[in-house]
């Protein structure tokens, strides 16, 4: 765009220079300036033949220099793409120019940024995902020292259609919230509603089966024809990608908050246990627990779980993976648990400053073992500090966990203890919990 400026604007120059010339030499017609310098009244005074040269000379030719001119500048400013857009519309329509606009600034960009395509996007999203979302009613029997008897609480979330025939995929603490303390005892859920979208008529759900490690399980109502969610790959998720929640927070039934993918494999920890999920920036608000973050093409890609609340925190909520998920979910409907190869200790972690005051050394302290285990068999005993498996050195149960659930039921697995300030190897076989 500038060379072809500065192309035009060099011819521009180079005629006027032309149209100059021939006038200082009739001005100067020898090296003798004086001599040939005439005054103004000299060219009033001519006769008729050289009246009409005047004519043409003092009328005609500024008048077509300025025609010339004119037509010039405007095929130079047609040149100039910039100045081409600002009087000549990008479809080829004149527009206005106002002195006033912020056109009028440099260095700012004031072109508009059409939000068509991400608003059609957000409309295609919601109406293929809210019809594969369900609103999840839980009834939970209380007793408390402060009434006679059984009450009843209730807790509402969100579940997933992964069938047609009636499976849903929800969060376990929705439909599995059994607690107690020194006043109330909550037991199992006595009760689970399932609420279909653009239908009102309540239908009650059977729970298959949960998994309190993965905060997951599945429900079924007997129901066919449903619209099952399609799943997508949430290990191809990108940071900043396109992300919307739907589900029934507080309430609030086929609700739907959009935003973006704000980290992939945030390791959470809450209740005692430690999640790797997706963390987002779309509103997730209590109720929302169960149901699905999709991606810009409507497909599953987790299911929202947790979110930061308190002073000074905003929209970071937390997802299960969906392909962490789907081996559960699957699990669950076709044997009602999870199989998952078992150690059988239990354990306490030790810190540096733990095992220093006690004169041990950091990894997990065997605090019990349960009879007839793998560890039972492989000779482990309490006391003994688990400071390497498969080769790699542990501080926590939480890695020796996930060391232990990349095997298979029925697979060896070596783990490495420190007994009385020696060293020792040990092998056993992973059983089924």
């Amino acid at each position: 765009m500038d060379e072809n400026k500065n192309f035009i604007e060099g011819e521009k120059i180079e005629e006027v220079n032309n149209t100059t010339k021939p006038k200082e030499t009739s001005s100067f017609s020898s090296s003798n300036t004086k001599s040939n310098y005439k005054p103004v009244s000299e060219f009033t005074v001519k006769s008729k033949k050289q009246s009409n040269s005047g004519f043409a000379k003092t009328v005609f030719a500024p008048f077509l220099s300025g025609v010339l001119g004119g037509i010039l500048v405007i095929g130079t400013c047609f040149g100039v793409p910039g100045i081409r857009k600002a009087i000549i519309g990008s479809n080829g329509s004149y527009s206005n120019i106002n002195s006033n606009s912020s056109n009028t600034y440099t260095g700012i960009n004031t072109d508009l940024v059409s939000l068509k395509e991400y608003s059609e996007t957000g409309v295609g999203v919601a109406a293929k995902i809210l019809p594969s979302v369900v609103g999840i009613t839980v009834e939970f029997p209380v007793n408390s020292i402060f009434s006679r008897g059984t009450s009843t609480t209730t807790g509402e979330g969100s579940g997933i259609i992964i069938s047609e025939d009636g499976y849903i995929l929800t969060n376990n603490h929705i439909v599995s919230s059994s607690s107690s303390s020194s006043y109330y005892t909550v037991g199992d859920a006595s009760k689970v509603v399932v609420y279909l979208f653009n239908d009102k008529t309540p239908y009650d759900a059977t729970i298959i089966g949960t998994d309190e490690q993965t905060d997951l399980a599945v429900i079924k109502i007997d129901k066919t024809g449903l619209t099952a969610a399609e799943l997508g790959d949430s290990d191809s998720v990108q940071v900043g990608e396109f992300s919307m929640a739907a589900g029934n927070p507080l309430g609030m039934q086929s609700s739907i908050s959009s935003g973006t993918i704000s980290a992939v494999n945030r390791e959470v920890s809450a209740d005692g246990r430690t999640y790797t999920l997706i963390q987002t920036d779309a509103a997730i608000n209590a109720g929302n627990s169960g149901g699905a973050l999709v991606n810009s093409k409507g497909q599953v890609i987790g299911i929202n779980t947790l979110k930061l609340s308190g002073t000074g925190i905003e929209g970071m909520g937390f997802a299960i993976p969906i392909n962490s998920a789907k081996p559960i979910y699957e699990q669950l409907i076709e044997y009602k648990k999870v199989k998952r190869p078992y150690i059988g200790i239990g354990g306490r972690d030790l810190s540096e400053e733990l095992a220093k005051a006690n004169n041990l050394v950091v990894g997990i302290y065997i605090t019990s073992i349960e009879e007839f285990s793998a560890a039972e068999k492989a000779g482990l005993k309490i006391g003994d500090v688990i400071i390497e498996a498969d080769g790699t050195a542990i501080r926590t149960m939480n890695e020796l966990n996930e060391i232990k659930n990349k095997h298979a039921i029925g697979d060896s697995m070596k783990i490495k203890i420190n007994r009385n300030g020696n060293e020792k190897e040990i092998e056993l076989k992973l059983q089924e919990q």
